[in-house]
């Protein structure tokens, strides 16, 4: 039986399998049907691997040192499918990076340096930096947990993560349409829509538009199905309007990512929050925010005529570097900066080692055609 050195962490509201570049390397089978057969895909319950059966707990970080100058650690992210057969490689995930500098600290692969260490990451899938500060003490990395993020019930250990330049890292701008609002036609109808690719490309809508207030539960939107076919068609739109695909069937389940944002309402405890957000994630809502999603709801915030600024503007609220947005899980928080006349858009995670082993695969690897049986 082939075994694969892995490490599961927590990475602020998300769970991944952590694997070191070379420890995939299988001679004779793919890399995506390595990782179906780890995480136990495509089965709604991953019940024969290690996969969540959520799309927050079915994600691979595929970590190496790095050569170039400049970059301390390469990061690859992987989406695993759960009921596809299927990975896709085309975006990066902000909770998941959290795991990032404390392993390769903890690895040894950036010496410690006093009582914060710094640590430059390249996110492959974008071709994002991010900077990245953890604690550290006595030489090695010091994972106390220190704090407490929403959507995580104990407190961790701190990860500040900065985005470095993050416009356009997917698709070459941060409006990839050319506009700041958009009107998308679904269903007999226009939506109008903002566009935007930074940290990940996401396309924001009014939840008014939909007749929601933007407080509802990620339960109750999940099981409104007509309700998610029509903002995944609405997503895929989207796709071909950025230029990430040519036809709608073609989108990725992963990218673009859909918000919908609403203003917060004098009933709900906002905690300083201007926008709620709920945020859709592998078709369904996401339980709190991914982290690359509001790097993109930052920069739309900051940008006169888009539908996130034109909210805002209704609300009376004046740009500020700090953007505070309500999720389901609670308030989330990002800063934005410039530094060396670049835009950076920073956010505070937790992470936390779970699991340290092997991963036993599977000693004949499933080839395509019999993982597109077993999904069909």
């Amino acid at each position: 039986m082939t075994t694969i050195p892995a490490t599961w962490m927590r990475g602020g509201t998300s769970k991944c399998w952590v694997f070191r570049r070379d420890d995939l390397e299988v001679p004779g089978v793919d890399l995506d049907d390595v990782l179906l057969a780890l995480f136990g895909s495509p089965d709604s319950r991953q019940l024969d691997g290690v996969g969540g059966a959520t799309s927050t707990t079915s994600k691979a970080v595929i970590l190496a040192p790095s050569a170039h100058e400049g970059i301390d650690v390469e990061y690859t992210f992987a989406q695993v499918g759960i009921e596809e057969a299927k990975v896709d490689w085309g975006s990066n995930c902000g909770n998941c990076s959290a795991v990032v500098a404390p392993y390769a600290v903890r690895s040894g692969w950036v010496a410690a340096t006093g009582d914060r260490t710094s640590v430059r990451v390249l996110n492959t899938n974008t071709n994002q930096l991010m900077v990245q500060q953890v604690a550290t003490s006595a030489g090695g990395l010091d994972d106390t947990p220190t704090t407490t993020i929403p959507g995580v019930a104990r407190p961790g250990a701190r990860v500040d993560l900065g985005f470095v330049a993050p416009a356009g890292r997917s698709t070459g701008a941060l409006f990839p349409s050319g506009e700041r609002t958009d009107l998308l036609a679904v269903e007999g109808r226009g939506i109008s829509a903002t566009l935007v690719d930074a940290g990940a490309p996401v396309v924001v809508v009014r939840a008014e538009d939909f007749g929601l207030s933007g407080s509802e539960t990620p339960a109750q939107l999940d099981e409104q199905r007509g309700l998610l076919s029509t903002l995944d068609e609405l997503r895929r739109a989207g796709a071909v309007a950025m230029g990430l695909a040519s036809e709608r069937p073609l989108a990725e389940r992963a990218i673009p990512k859909l918000a919908l944002v609403a203003a917060p309402n004098r009933d709900q405890q906002s905690n300083g929050a201007v926008l709620v957000v709920r945020m859709l994630s592998m078709g369904k809502v996401h339980p709190a925010l991914p982290i690359t999603g509001s790097v993109a709801l930052t920069l739309a915030a900051r940008a006169a005529g888009t539908v996130v600024a034109d909210l805002l503007a209704d609300e009376g609220w004046a740009a500020s570097d700090e953007f505070v947005m309500l999720t389901p899980a609670g308030t989330v928080a990002t800063t934005y900066s410039v530094v060396d006349g670049q835009e950076v858009v920073s956010a505070v995670r937790t992470y936390r080692r779970l699991v340290e082993g092997h991963i036993e695969l599977p000693l004949t690897a499933r080839q395509p055609q019999d993982l597109e049986s077993a999904s069909a």
